[in-house]
């Protein structure tokens, strides 16, 4: 087994390197929060379409927990709890949205793999908290 070449290794290290990657990571939250936020009313839209009232309160659930755990995954001090809240976020929402179950023939299948793909992210915000927790544990 061959050691990780220099420069792979250097970019591994780089600690702007990890933030681009949480930043990236995190983009589906921070930009879903962001345009909830610029459209509020277009967010209880989207509660209501998915069933969940009083739309209003949960709208501004689901902005907090996209805004405030992309921000604490970033921004690494406690990437573990913006992990988490995204984490159960993410599995709430194949419960509440993807339930792929309770579907049949394409519809359950597109759904399904937005199901897996969800549960996906939930290992990469893991392991976001990880990189965050072993950067700040090696400065």
């Amino acid at each position: 087994m061959s050691a990780t070449p220099r420069p792979i290794a250097a970019i591994l290290d780089s600690r702007v390197f990890g933030v681009l990657m949480r930043i990236i990571l995190t983009l589906p939250y921070w930009a879903s929060g962001l345009v909830k936020l610029a459209d509020f009313s277009g967010a209880q839209a989207e509660m209501g379409m998915f069933g969940l009232h009083p739309t209003a309160p949960f709208a501004i659930a689901v902005i907090i927990t996209q805004l405030v755990g992309a921000a604490l995954v970033i921004h690494g001090r406690h990437a573990w709890l913006g992990a988490g809240a995204l984490a159960v976020f993410t599995l709430l929402t194949i419960l509440l949205v993807h339930s792929f179950w309770t579907k049949t023939g394409e519809a359950a299948v597109m759904t399904m793999h937005v199901a897996v793909e969800h549960i996906g992210m939930c290992g990469g915000l893991a392991l976001a908290a990880i990189q965050a927790h072993w950067a700040r544990q090696h400065r």
